[in-house]
Protein backbone atom coordinates (compact mmCIF):
# COMPACT_ATOMS: atom_id res chain seq x y z
CA UNK A 1 0.00 0.00 0.00
CA UNK A 2 1.07 3.40 -0.94
CA UNK A 3 2.43 5.23 2.04
CA UNK A 4 -0.62 8.32 1.41
CA UNK A 5 -2.43 5.01 1.85
CA UNK A 6 -1.03 4.31 5.30
CA UNK A 7 -1.22 7.67 6.41
CA UNK A 8 -5.42 7.67 5.82
CA UNK A 9 -5.52 4.34 7.76
CA UNK A 10 -3.56 5.73 10.25
CA UNK A 11 -6.00 9.27 10.36
CA UNK A 12 -9.20 6.58 10.05
CA UNK A 13 -7.35 4.38 13.55
CA UNK A 14 -6.92 7.40 15.26
CA UNK A 15 -10.78 8.59 14.94
CA UNK A 16 -12.15 5.41 15.53
CA UNK A 17 -9.55 4.93 19.07
CA UNK A 18 -11.91 7.88 20.13
CA UNK A 19 -15.51 6.41 19.96
CA UNK A 20 -16.26 5.69 23.66
CA UNK A 21 -17.50 2.88 25.12
CA UNK A 22 -21.39 2.16 24.81
CA UNK A 23 -21.42 4.42 21.30
CA UNK A 24 -20.64 3.53 17.57
CA UNK A 25 -20.25 5.81 14.62
CA UNK A 26 -20.40 4.92 10.92
CA UNK A 27 -17.86 4.40 8.30
CA UNK A 28 -19.14 7.83 6.17
CA UNK A 29 -18.95 10.12 9.86
CA UNK A 30 -15.35 9.10 9.78
CA UNK A 31 -14.90 9.86 6.10
CA UNK A 32 -16.74 12.95 6.70
CA UNK A 33 -14.25 14.44 9.59
CA UNK A 34 -11.67 13.46 7.66
CA UNK A 35 -12.32 15.60 4.91
CA UNK A 36 -12.50 12.77 2.41
CA UNK A 37 -16.75 12.70 2.71
CA UNK A 38 -17.31 10.14 -0.75
CA UNK A 39 -14.60 7.36 1.20
CA UNK A 40 -16.37 5.64 3.46
CA UNK A 41 -15.73 2.00 1.53
CA UNK A 42 -12.07 3.43 2.14
CA UNK A 43 -12.56 3.55 5.77
CA UNK A 44 -14.37 0.00 5.98
CA UNK A 45 -11.38 -1.02 4.32
CA UNK A 46 -8.98 0.27 7.00
CA UNK A 47 -11.93 -1.49 9.66
CA UNK A 48 -11.31 -4.77 8.32
CA UNK A 49 -7.86 -4.70 8.19
CA UNK A 50 -7.27 -3.30 11.52
CA UNK A 51 -8.07 -6.28 13.78
CA UNK A 52 -4.61 -6.86 14.45
CA UNK A 53 -4.38 -3.58 16.44
CA UNK A 54 -6.12 -3.96 19.72
CA UNK A 55 -6.27 -0.30 20.32
CA UNK A 56 -8.80 0.36 17.42
CA UNK A 57 -12.37 -0.59 18.47
CA UNK A 58 -13.87 -1.75 14.59
CA UNK A 59 -16.62 -3.14 16.15
CA UNK A 60 -17.50 0.01 16.96
CA UNK A 61 -18.21 1.20 13.27
CA UNK A 62 -20.94 0.57 11.19
CA UNK A 63 -23.17 1.49 8.03
CA UNK A 64 -24.83 4.87 8.00
CA UNK A 65 -28.11 2.96 9.31
CA UNK A 66 -26.44 1.17 11.84
CA UNK A 67 -26.53 -2.27 10.33
CA UNK A 68 -23.27 -5.11 10.80
CA UNK A 69 -22.08 -4.61 8.22
CA UNK A 70 -18.39 -5.28 8.99
CA UNK A 71 -19.45 -8.55 10.94
CA UNK A 72 -17.56 -10.84 8.60
CA UNK A 73 -14.64 -9.79 9.33
CA UNK A 74 -14.69 -10.47 13.26
CA UNK A 75 -13.54 -13.86 14.33
CA UNK A 76 -16.58 -16.10 14.93
CA UNK A 77 -20.14 -15.54 13.25
CA UNK A 78 -21.41 -13.05 15.97
CA UNK A 79 -17.97 -11.30 17.52
CA UNK A 80 -19.41 -7.70 16.25
CA UNK A 81 -22.66 -8.30 18.07
CA UNK A 82 -20.87 -9.91 21.65
CA UNK A 83 -18.59 -7.10 21.62
CA UNK A 84 -21.32 -4.07 21.11
CA UNK A 85 -23.54 -5.57 23.45
CA UNK A 86 -21.20 -6.06 26.25
CA UNK A 87 -21.00 -2.23 26.04
CA UNK A 88 -24.88 -2.31 26.23
CA UNK A 89 -25.69 -1.99 22.92
CA UNK A 90 -28.59 -3.40 21.59
CA UNK A 91 -28.21 -5.47 18.64
CA UNK A 92 -31.26 -7.46 16.31
CA UNK A 93 -30.93 -8.87 13.11
CA UNK A 94 -27.76 -7.44 12.47
CA UNK A 95 -29.42 -4.07 13.16
CA UNK A 96 -28.83 -1.74 16.16
CA UNK A 97 -31.61 -0.17 18.34
CA UNK A 98 -32.18 3.08 19.10
CA UNK A 99 -29.17 4.13 16.62
CA UNK A 100 -29.51 7.63 17.23
CA UNK A 101 -29.05 7.56 21.00
CA UNK A 102 -25.62 5.70 20.71
CA UNK A 103 -24.16 7.19 18.04
CA UNK A 104 -21.38 9.16 18.36
CA UNK A 105 -20.97 11.73 15.93
CA UNK A 106 -16.66 11.94 15.60
CA UNK A 107 -14.37 14.53 15.71
CA UNK A 108 -10.59 14.67 14.59
CA UNK A 109 -7.56 16.24 16.28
Amino acid sequence: MSEAGDNFFERVYAVARQIPYGKVTSYGAIAKVLGTARSARMVGWAMNVSHDLEDVPAHRVVNRKGLLTGKHHFEGTNLMQQLLENEGIVVIDNQIQDFEKVFWEPIYG
